[in-house]
């Protein structure tokens, strides 16, 4: 059976799986997903499909760009993703301890 070769990838990643439960816990839904680049990913899809197929790089190019564009210049381009106050509070509780 090919299980055991499974449990082992899984058995020699699980440190670097549960990284992120070294960050507060108010911050690991943010670092198991990242919906932002997410949701612009499907936004780009969903506008490629209707194009169909493009001649070159650069007008995939040009379709992309006006939307990032468009993202970073209003407020959700903005907008932060964590809260870092609780980062910065971890740390400073390490720093004293250490």
């Amino acid at each position: 059976m090919k299980l055991k070769e499974a449990a082992k990838k899984v058995e020699d990643g699980i440190e670097e799986t549960l990284t992120y439960c070294d960050f507060p816990g108010e911050h690991w839904t943010r670092i198991r997903t990242n919906n932002v680049i997410e949701r612009f990913n499907r936004e780009i899809r969903r506008r490629t499909r209707v194009v169909g197929s493009f001649p070159d790089g650069n007008s995939a190019l040009m379709l992309v760009c006006p939307r990032l564009r468009h993202l970073a210049g209003t407020q959700w381009g903005n907008k932060k993703y964590m809260n870092m106050k609780h980062l910065e509070a971890a740390l400073e509780d390490a720093s004293i301890a250490g």
